[in-house]
């Protein structure tokens, strides 16, 4: 009888410790799915907060410089809400300045104003101030495309371009600017003005598309590359916007603004 009983114990346990296998099998795969779909999303797993950028960078790598030599996107000029006071949002593309002081942009500024709202397009070459290109007529609604390139390397000769396609204005530079072109960037940006952060203006949503990279001989999407997520907060730690995933094609996305309470 001792030996029968035995035998039921092993047949117990051995059913149990099956049991339990099986089911740490199925959560280990349950986990596995989800770490997949994670990554599908955002294959570096990379989300950074900042206080003033939202969007996504291509960035240097563990080993090697980004060396970035051209960038593009199209995006709708926001519409700000001008009851909320004076407030201020950018949207624009670069190349630098995530590691470094060096960052070439261009964009719009859609901010307000004394209870108005106001819509400019700009270009900047850190450490100089933002340049307002007066030759343009900025709208809310008006679809921009931007685009920095490198010309030159041996004399760091670049182009700065950016058109308003809704009026079929246009506006082209070309700079000598020495640049590290360590990272490139897709970003709605809380500006600083007299060295403090500005209030975000409420812009509600603005979508980048189209947006290609050329690095290290490499031209593609942001998701042909080492990209980070940008997360706008607060000094409280709050959401002050939400990046979306990238799209499927991985040339746009959409950042939102969240109000805080």
């Amino acid at each position: 009888m001792k030996v029968l009983k035995d035998k039921r114990r092993f047949r117990t346990r051995a059913v149990f410790l099956a049991v339990v296998w099986i089911l740490l099998l199925l959560l280990s795969l349950s986990l596995l799915s989800v770490l997949s779909s994670s990554f599908l999303h955002n294959p570096q797993g990379e989300n950074i907060s900042s206080l003033s950028w939202a969007g996504y960078i291509i960035s240097r790598t563990t080993d090697a410089q980004a060396g970035v030599t051209a960038i593009n996107a199209s995006w709708a000029v926001p519409v700000v809400n001008a009851s909320a006071g004076n407030s201020y949002s950018s949207v624009w593309v670069g190349i630098g300045g995530e590691l470094d002081q060096t960052l070439i942009q261009v964009g719009t500024e859609n901010a307000v104003s004394s209870g108005q709202a106001t819509y400019y397009a700009w270009y900047e070459l850190l450490p100089n101030f933002a340049v307002v290109i007066n030759t343009l007529t900025v709208s809310s609604g008006d679809v921009m495309v931007a685009s920095i390139t490198l010309l030159n390397s041996a004399t760091n000769q670049w182009n700065i371009h950016i058109s308003d396609t809704t009026t079929g204005q246009d506006f082209s530079l070309n700079v000598s600017y020495n640049s590290t072109r360590s990272s490139g960037e897709w970003v709605l940006e809380r500006p600083t003005m007299n060295n403090k952060l500005t209030t975000l203006a409420d812009f509600g949503s603005v979508t980048f598309a189209d947006c290609y990279l050329n690095a290290n001989n490499i031209s593609g999407a942001i998701s042909r590359f080492y990209y980070l997520r940008l997360e706008m907060t607060n000094d409280l730690n709050n959401p002050l916007t939400s990046v979306s995933n990238l799209a499927a094609n991985g040339t746009s996305f959409t950042v939102s603004y969240v109000p805080t309470h």
